[in-house]
């Protein structure tokens, strides 16, 4: 007998609802989390935006698991008392230039299932947020926006209410398969430890391909080279004009410089794209040339010196510059060939949205193997 069912690496937001998906369907679980606390890097590092599933295509993992993971999400969090609003969003084109990708957003979001969507003129869009510029827009009436923190503190009390048991401060060294279905796992810290497990569950986020290479018997094809897209935001000075959120035209990196709020109503940009080797989350000011200049094409309002540095965050890409954006992976037994083990890779946004159909992807590669 494994000394546990499961063991989870990484206690973020899809870490940690995955180790509640398990827990509550009868397994033992233990995560491994490097950090003092849970969701440090990329789950407390973003938007806390909840996306409605607009821009992926059709068919894809993001696509799927972002639109059945916003309403199970919105059920979730109103269940549990998640501090959360579907405060809505427009995706603007600001100019004429820019209207046939929007229409082409349109049909690739209602072909996924987005409910409510549709397209208005200039006009109406001005209407619904005077401060705008816009040639048109689509406007997304079940984006919303979350409190990051409050999701997962919920998501680790159901699964500790289960039986699951996070260590922090415990960095997973490595793993070796020992046949039978078992992994006999390494963690480190101030209590190095070694234990077996049945299931092991890669979702380590920026690290997840040194997990994955940590673990002996993998092979080295099915470890990807991670890549590190920085983002930055800054905050606005003052009041906000806007009620929604407000989106440009995406890029190959990102959905642009857009605008979002917190649930306080406070107004942040970001992110941008900054591609760096190493994880640092410090934000440069001198940045923010290039904020005014992009939100001004669509609040061409926003006063100088109205700016100040936020906080950053970094995304797991499986790409680099230039490439166009990847879909997740999610490679379990039907992947490597390794009973027991499913490894998570380039889980950027929307996997906050999608954590909980994350969660349910996981343990159906596990059930089907």
């Amino acid at each position: 007998m494994a000394d546990f069912d499961a063991t989870v690496v990484g206690a973020g937001v899809v870490g940690l609802a995955v180790a509640r998906e398990l827990a509550l369907s009868g397994c033992s679980v233990v995560v491994l989390e490097t950090a003092a606390s849970i969701g440090s890097e990329t789950s407390s590092r973003n938007s806390e935006v909840i996306h409605a599933g607009l821009y992926y295509p059709r068919g894809s993992l993001k696509a799927r698991l972002c639109v059945e993971g916003r309403r199970r999400l919105y059920a979730y969090m109103a269940e549990r008392g998640v501090p959360h609003r579907r405060c809505g969003k427009l995706l603007v084109a600001s100019d004429e230039s820019e209207v046939p990708e929007l229409e082409a957003i349109h049909r690739r979001g209602t072909e996924n299932g987005v409910e409510e969507l549709r397209i208005i003129d200039a006009a109406e869009a001005r209407r619904l947020e005077p401060a705008l510029r816009t040639a048109g827009a689509v406007l997304s009436p079940v984006t919303g926006i979350l409190d990051s923190h409050a999701l997962m503190v919920a998501y680790q009390g159901d699964a500790e209410s289960a039986g699951a048991s996070i260590a922090f401060r415990t960095p997973f060294e490595g793993a070796e398969t020992l046949g039978e279905g078992e992994f006999q796992v390494r963690a480190g810290g101030e209590e190095p430890t070694s234990f077996t497990t049945s299931i092991l569950v890669n979702a380590a986020g920026l690290h997840a391909s040194r997990v994955a290479g940590a673990i002996a018997g993998l092979d080295a094809a099915h470890v990807p080279q991670m890549r590190y897209a920085k983002g930055n935001y800054f905050v606005l000075a003052g009041r906000s004009p806007f009620t929604r959120l407000i989106y440009p035209m995406p890029n190959k990196a990102g959905l642009g410089v857009h605008l979002t709020l917190d649930l306080g109503g406070q107004a942040r940009f970001g992110p941008d794209v900054e591609w760096v080797d190493a994880i640092d989350y410090t934000v440069d000011p001198n940045r923010c040339a290039g904020f005014y200049e992009a939100i001004r094409r669509y609040w061409p309002d926003l006063r100088d010196e109205s700016l100040t540095p936020g906080y950053s965050g970094i995304r797991p890409k499986l790409v680099a510059a230039n490439e166009a954006a990847a879909d997740f992976r999610i490679d379990g037994p039907e992947a490597h060939g390794l009973a027991g083990l499913v490894n998570l890779f380039g889980i950027e946004s929307p996997g906050l949205t999608a954590s909980l159909a994350i969660a349910s992807e996981v343990r159906a590669r596990l059930d089907a193997a």
